[in-house]
């Protein structure tokens, strides 16, 4: 029955001829006021049945109150039977624009009687949750940013009903799923619809009034997160308004929080790990932020326990991530240095807790480069040395799925090593030499061992390699790169440690390296040309850095000669 039907239905009337024309009058007055009721409140309310009750049977009444439901629902774009279509999506985004438009009129009209547009939410809280079906039909999304439904959702992000704000951001985040957007095409349009219309400020002015002592707000922060990871895995580019979006601030403020830790965040330290990882200016901002502090002050806390579940774990990771890609900013390294840092890190390698393995990470990439040196200096005295050797002659297991191996662990221990001795002063550089001369040259020893252990990988990923080039027809820069993942990359920094320290440090430690190679019927000329090579891949000497680097290299392969 259509609305026409409906509008001309005349039910089982009671024989009454003495009042027939004024029961017909009250009839067609009760059916207007029932048509209208229909359209904007909702089925009959009592009063009008009862006006109409001596002339209608029950099941005439139940037939006009299921024939108004039918039209309401098929008006709201439910009841619609078949899969969503561009027609169907219109008339669902038109129920939906006319009830945002009846509450904002509403507020306007009445701001402070909050009876007056209280059913206008539920009904646009409803339209809302209707949405959802969308998300099934990506490939409608561009009839959706053509139609401006995508300015009206963000509008509601800052809607005073926070219930509301909370179900638009439930429908964003299940619209920004990214296996649909990558998998249909035009889907990514919504993508650049919200990112063009300011997500993520919007979205952090919303986070910023939640409550998450309420379930139903702490869910609204975890799926505003989930917007956030969902639009950069689609557009990366998204992660430079996290600064200027406020975004950084807000995730820094949300790890400050003396709240019990929760999936909350920890996704608030994997959106941050994900914003800072590749974004130089967003590094800089979290530094000018007091950034490094707050992820010291939060990492301290695992110096001497282990976190107690995996999540945790997790989230400790995703802070030591963060931090170790701060500190490709040189100015940030001065800030780990005048926060302790480097006592924290230090601390951590003693205590032998699962921090370890992020500490060691942390300062590699303090340490290295010419801007590491004060870091270099710093860290010798604070007896640094004496954490760092025990862990260069004995690596130890791997802690867990997600600990470093034996051999990330033995890069990063080299790694540090080779970056001291590049960047100490005299003083610091002698107590690191004078190590290697200790408990009868135990740390030479040592490194030969690894030495050989990274030549016999590199030689095997040499022969691999050669047939892999000729069937995946290889450049030498991927060759180069691949030998490097293969061990070549240890390799060349264990030599070069032996390199420095046999040509700078006491002539024992020289005579000590010649006797193993010789006990091994190992050749010297190895070690030169794997260093001569490492000399020529350092760059093009467009850098002043590369060029020093490489002339000192070449100084130390003749001082070996010669020594």
């Amino acid at each position: 029955m259509d609305v026409g039907e409906l509008l001309h239905f005349k039910p089982e009337m009671a024989l009454k001829r003495g009042l027939e024309e004024e029961e017909e009058e009250k009839e067609r007055t009760g059916r207007k006021r029932g048509r209208l009721e229909a359209r904007g409140l909702g089925p009959l309310p009592p009063s009008h049945l009862n006006s109409v009750s001596h002339v209608t049977s029950a099941r005439t009444q139940k037939i006009i109150e299921e024939k108004l439901m039918e039209l309401e629902e098929t008006e709201s774009g439910e009841g619609t039977d078949g899969p969503l279509d561009e027609v169907k999506l219109k008339k669902m985004i038109l129920g939906f624009e006319k009830r945002v438009l009846k509450n904002q009129e509403l507020r306007i009209k009445f701001p402070d009687d909050p009876r007056k547009f209280m059913e206008s939410e539920i009904d646009l809280n409803e339209a809302v949750e209707e949405l959802h079906v969308v998300a099934t039909a990506p490939e409608l999304y561009p009839v959706l940013v053509e139609l401006g439904t995508v300015k009206s959702l963000l509008s509601l992000l800052s809607h005073d009903n926070t219930d509301i704000a909370i179900a638009t951001v439930d429908l964003l985040q299940e619209m920004t799923e990214v296996e649909e957007l990558q998998e249909v095409e035009g889907a990514e349009s919504l993508v650049g619809a919200l990112i063009e219309g300011q997500v993520v400020t919007i979205l952090v002015h919303n986070l910023q009034r939640l409550d998450e002592t309420q379930k139903l707000e702490t869910d609204g922060v975890h799926n505003s997160l989930g917007i956030f990871e969902n639009l950069a895995e689609v557009s990366p580019e998204v992660c430079a308004e996290a600064g200027p979006g406020g975004l950084l601030a807000w995730l820094l403020k949300r790890l400050r929080a003396k709240l019990a830790f929760d999936a909350n965040k920890l996704y608030a330290s994997e959106i941050l790990a994900i914003c800072i990882q590749g974004h130089e200016e967003n590094r800089r901002l979290l530094g000018e932020m007091d950034g490094i502090d707050v992820l010291l002050q939060q990492l301290a806390v695992y110096k001497r326990h282990d976190p107690p579940t995996s999540e945790e774990l997790e989230m400790m990771e995703n802070l030591f991530d963060t931090l170790c890609a701060c500190l490709m900013l040189t100015d940030n390294r001065e800030l780990f240095l005048r926060g302790e840092g480097l006592q924290l890190m230090n601390l951590m390698l003693r205590e032998k807790k699962l921090s370890r393995n992020g500490a060691l990470r942390v300062l590699d990439h303090a340490l290295t480069g010419i801007d590491g040196a004060d870091n270099c200096n710093k860290f010798v005295e604070i007896l640094g040395l004496r954490t760092i050797f025990p862990l260069f002659m004995k690596t130890p297991s791997k802690h867990g799925k997600k600990g470093l191996t034996k051999d990330q662990h033995e890069e990063h221990v080299v790694s540090i090593i080779t970056s001291l001795l590049r960047n100490c002063r005299p003083n610091q550089r002698s107590r690191l030499i004078n190590k290697f001369t200790e408990n009868d040259h135990e740390k030479v020893d040592r490194l030969l061992e690894l030495h050989f252990k990274y030549l016999e990988k590199v030689l095997a990923t040499n022969y691999a390699l050669e047939e892999q080039a000729k069937a995946e027809n290889l450049s030498e820069d991927e060759l180069y790169l691949r030998r490097l993942d293969g061990g070549l990359f240890t390799l060349q920094l264990v030599d070069y440690i032996m390199l420095d320290v046999c040509a700078t440090g006491p002539p024992s430690i020289k005579r000590r390296v010649l006797k193993i190679l010789n006990l091994r019927n190992a050749s010297v000329k190895t070690i030169k040309n794997i260093m001569r090579e490492y000399a020529s891949n350092l760059g093009d000497s467009n850098t002043e850095e590369q060029a020093e680097e490489q002339d000192k290299i070449l100084d130390l392969l003749d001082k070996f000669q010669n020594t």
